[in-house]
């Protein structure tokens, strides 16, 4: 297992990611393709970066990523197309960047480790629903969403939230993972946005998701 996990490092500072987390979303997008060209995309806990290295790549040139992180992420090689901010999610407003809504987000979002797996899944939990209370005002209706959890006993709670936002959902486990970790991503696809306007928190329709551009692999 060690070898397995030594070789996406190494593939990491081959191919000039930031961590070998990169390869995590890049076969989540080969096989459900997430991101497409030109999309405006949501990297909610973005540090050390890898992922808005890889969304950047996907989204090409008339893309843009936006990366969220208490932390300061290091600019030195980072795309252009993505922009970076320092701060908290929950005072996070798109519209200060001229925004409305993404067509992605993405989280690879993880409570500090105590230890104590009940706890550590529980506040992994947390931090998904806390995304998933802004996705209506930030995720436009169609768009997609991958958001890392820890499993445990609420995790089919999460899923079912998840699976009456969205058309589509599952939750997923790359190679790139340690065979060890709890962690699981949830994949969804054509977000059905809740209508704040009614009482009965009806969901809007999503429209088709644009295919991607001919000749698009990323």
């Amino acid at each position: 297992m060690r070898d397995v996990q030594d070789h996406w490092f190494r593939e990491a500072k081959k191919q000039g990611y930031r961590s070998r987390a990169a390869f995590k979303l890049i076969e989540i997008d080969d096989k459900r393709k997430i991101l497409a060209r030109g999309d405006l995309v949501l990297d909610a806990g973005a540090a050390p970066g890898s992922w808005c290295q890889v969304a950047a790549r996907r989204v090409g040139p008339r893309g843009r990523v936006i990366g969220v992180d208490l932390k300061r992420i290091d600019r030195h090689l980072m795309p252009d197309t993505v922009d970076l901010v320092e701060g908290d999610l929950r005072d996070f407003d798109p519209k200060d960047l001229e925004i409305d809504r993404f067509d992605v987000l993405l989280s690879d979002m993880a409570p500090d480790t105590t230890g104590d797996p009940f706890g550590d899944h529980h506040r992994s939990v947390r931090l998904c629903h806390e995304l998933l209370d802004r996705a209506s005002d930030w995720l436009r209706p169609g768009g997609n969403l991958v958001m890392k959890v820890f499993e445990g006993e609420a995790y089919r709670e999460l899923l079912d939230r998840v699976a009456g936002l969205f058309e589509k959902s599952k939750g997923f486990k790359p190679k790139a993972s340690r065979g060890e970790s709890v962690e699981m991503f949830v994949v969804a696809q054509g977000h059905r946005p809740v209508d704040h306007r009614s009482n009965d928190e009806e969901t809007v329709p999503a429209p088709p998701r644009p295919r991607p551009a001919p000749g698009w692999g990323g």
